[in-house]
């Protein structure tokens, strides 16, 4: 789960976010792995604990916000059951990383256009990459047999986490999650993360110098953050360990194992493009699922002709219109949904399954993308202000146009009797702008 992946501002593109070493059955019953073992805890807590919070660690960085954090994370790991040899060892002579900071604070300037991130992810190459990978690991079918979830899938998100393993990240999985612990801003969630990895290396199914990754923490092939790794990874080769960094088969079939418990549904479609009526209500998009016959009857048909399937025929699907109006329209099935809970991003689900189809021999959505216009950060905020100065209250003016935003503007363009489709093209930040009194962009 690559929370560290690409910002696509534009359509709230967020990375979201990615054991002991217990033998795992290598294809038998999909379940979590069993949690670190450790003693049972005391009525009160050990005599020792009282006097560890705040305590010194083992060497100090000489950064004042990070020492004063480390010295209170000491006590609370300690609670949470990891043994003060093993914090002593892995946190001596720890300092911040000033590149996670970095780029955790980081907004971009221009947020890129989901057409472009599509184009670039599904590109001939990518294609016929994903065609020789796919006859590369022999136990794919056993993979599609457990879970139910296509290798075409599986190979897509192999290609979007890593590059089918060629870029997992090179920052100390440690060492990130306490910078992004110490700067405070998600400091429950990497405090979360850093107990993890700490188990994984006393669980010694893992040595640090294997947990290596994104700038928050994702690891492997298949990109996972320490907790999902040892709640969800599975091992896919049968070698009694869950290995995601050097085993294909193990990092595909935690993939898997993690889409299962995020509601993949067997045999039903991830999205299907769509055409509709010309007076067709855009303010439906991104709103009410419905089955697919409720739609054809709003006026909401498959572009390309054909009946839907008996698994597709009773999914509730949700309409999106990504590039507004004029480009693409698809109905997203619960499928999707179970992608997006790898990464919580349109445009990463969008490329996972659109890749995907073409590697499963389908054809390129009917409907071409849009040529669009990056958005500055400036624009996207000028608009949320905007919005909100006008009665539209689309959430904090964050530069980042998500589901708030959207849902804001598609109630403002219906109010104005424009095509409610919820894109903030440049076009819509001049109305908003002028009808909030700010005046044209000079």
């Amino acid at each position: 789960m690559r929370s560290h992946h690409l910002s696509f501002v534009l359509l709230a593109l967020v990375a979201a976010c990615t054991s002991p070493a217990i033998k795992q059955p290598s294809l038998g019953p999909a379940g979590p792995a069993q949690p670190l073992q450790t003693a049972p805890a005391a009525s009160a807590p050990s005599p020792e604990v009282p006097n560890l919070n705040p305590v010194t660690p083992p060497a100090v960085s000489g950064d004042m916000i990070f020492d004063a954090w480390a010295a209170e994370f000491y006590g609370r790991a300690i609670k949470a059951g990891i043994p003060r040899d093993l914090l002593d060892r892995e946190m001596a002579g720890l300092t911040p990383d000033p590149r996670v900071t970095s780029r955790d604070s980081h907004q971009p300037e221009f947020s890129q256009p989901i057409s472009a991130y599509i184009k670039g992810a599904v590109t001939e190459g990518s294609i016929g990459m994903g065609l020789r990978k796919r006859a590369e690991v022999p136990q794919f079918e056993a993979i599609e047999q457990r879970f139910g979830v296509p290798r075409e899938i599986l190979i897509a998100i192999w290609a979007r986490e890593s590059g089918y393993g060629a870029i997992q990240g090179d920052f100390d999985v440690i060492r990130a999650m306490a910078s992004l612990a110490a700067q405070g801003r998600r400091r429950d969630w990497a405090e979360g993360e850093l107990i993890a990895a700490l188990r994984i290396i006393g669980s010694g199914e893992a040595r640090r110098g294997q947990l290596k990754g994104s700038w928050a923490g994702a690891m492997g092939q298949t990109q996972f953050i320490p907790s999902a790794y040892l709640s969800t990874a599975v091992d896919g080769d049968g070698d009694g360990k869950r290995d995601v960094w050097t085993s294909p088969a193990d990092a595909l079939a935690s993939a898997a194992s993690l889409l299962t418990k995020a509601g993949w549904a067997r045999g039903q479609s991830w999205a299907r493009e769509v055409t509709v009526a010309p007076d067709f209500d855009f303010a439906l998009s991104e709103g009410p699922k419905l089955v697919p016959e409720a739609w054809t009857a709003l006026g909401v048909i498959r572009a390309d002709g054909l009946p839907w399937t008996d698994a597709d025929k009773t999914a509730s699907a949700q309409l999106l219109a990504p590039a507004g109006a004029t480009g693409p329209v698809f109905l997203l099935f619960p499928n999707h949904f179970a992608i997006r809970k790898y990464n919580n991003s349109v445009a990463y689900a969008l490329a996972v399954g659109l890749l995907a189809d073409r590697i499963a021999g389908e054809g390129a959505p009917q409907r071409p993308w849009p040529a669009e216009t990056p958005m500055s950060l400036a624009d996207r905020m000028t608009a949320q202000r905007a919005l909100a100065a006008i009665g539209f209250n689309p959430g904090t003016p964050d530069g980042v146009v998500g589901m708030g935003t959207r849902t804001a503007l598609r109630a403002w363009q219906k109010a104005r009797g424009l095509t409610a489709d919820g894109y903030l093209s440049p076009a819509m930040v001049e109305r908003l702008k002028t009808e909030a009194g700010a005046g044209p962009t000079p």
